[in-house]
């Protein structure tokens, strides 16, 4: 595979970032993967598992000859981090990220980058779990997931073609899309569901403050809330930076939630049974092919059991 770095950075050796490593180092498609961090026993991690070939505290240290960087700490920190790094890299360094938000963060990088703005375009690859660092991250994390690029007017073509073969070569599925409809879109599948698994989780705790009610809790109470799992301050930054989007989308829940409750107040049999309805075939779409016809077979198998 040819290469997509000679020596790329990556500052925040995360779950995404550690496992964008992996990946790369596997496939033969980077030259040497510095990691910068501040924790020295995460890097040390890091390195164990493959994910990069030295690890950085010192920012001057960690931007000696580097041509591509890869930004994967928490959003608040995008900018100022891209802005600190932009002093020390080589002029012809090409600088992404790996955020959930993309419009604020652009126009902050864009203003702290001033006249080399052309060297930066925003990413974002939609994969990952609750957990967090680099003793969490996979070799085939990103491998078959959707990556979004939101290039702005400033960034240059060199820049765009340069960051979508790095996450193409992670294995990634790369499209483009417009930075502000991105922060609409995933407000609502991604930000919207942490609010939600969070309040679910709340609300239990409240119920039975002993903790009897999270006790009893199977599989469905589980999966509704995995992702109330995820670090407090990744998310707390998320919902703040992409705060209008978030509450049209927790404004369309509201809506929903409060049909439903109405619903069930009233006794409307049938009205619940079509809003359960619509959203089982909405949610049975996300299902890949083959897992919804192993569902259909062992469906099959169970009615024949029975009779």
């Amino acid at each position: 595979m040819r290469k997509v770095a000679d020596r790329l950075l990556i500052a925040g050796v995360g779950l995404i970032g550690a496992s964008l490593g992996m990946a790369l180092r596997a496939r033969g498609a980077v030259g040497e993967v510095v990691g910068l961090g501040r924790s020295a026993e995460n890097l040390r991690v890091a390195r164990r598992r493959g994910a990069i070939d030295r690890g950085e505290r010192d920012p001057t240290r960690a931007c000696r000859d580097i041509d591509l960087v890869v930004i994967a700490t928490p959003v608040g920190t995008i900018a100022p981090l891209a802005a600190t790094l932009a002093h020390l890299l080589p002029p012809a360094a090409v600088i992404t990220d790996a955020g959930s938000v993309k419009e604020p963060v652009i126009a902050e990088v864009a203003a702290a980058l001033g006249a080399t703005a052309g060297r930066f375009c925003g990413s974002h690859p939609i994969a990952g779990a609750e957990l967090a660092g680099a003793a969490a991250a996979a070799r085939d994390l990103l491998a078959g997931h959707r990556c979004i690029l939101t290039p702005a007017r400033t960034t240059d073509p060199a820049t765009r073609r340069r960051v979508r073969a790095l996450w193409a070569a992670a294995g990634m599925r790369v499209e483009e899309m417009p930075a502000a409809r991105h922060d609409r879109l995933y407000a609502l599948v991604s930000h919207l569901p942490q609010v939600v698994a969070t309040a679910l989780m709340t609300a239990a705790l409240a119920g039975e403050p002993d903790g009897l009610a999270i006790a009893y809790a199977g599989s469905g109470f589980r999966d509704a809330t995995r992702i109330a799992a995820s670090p407090a301050v990744l998310w707390r930054d998320i919902l703040l930076a992409n705060r209008a989007p978030v509450l049209a989308a927790l404004a369309r829940f509201d809506s929903a939630y409060t049909r439903l409750r109405h619903a069930i107040a009233r006794g409307e049999g049938r009205e619940i049974e079509r809003v359960l309805s619509q959203a089982r075939h909405a949610r049975l779409g996300l299902e890949p092919r083959g897992r919804r016809a192993g569902a259909a077979g062992r469906r099959a198998a169970s009615r024949s059991a029975r009779a």
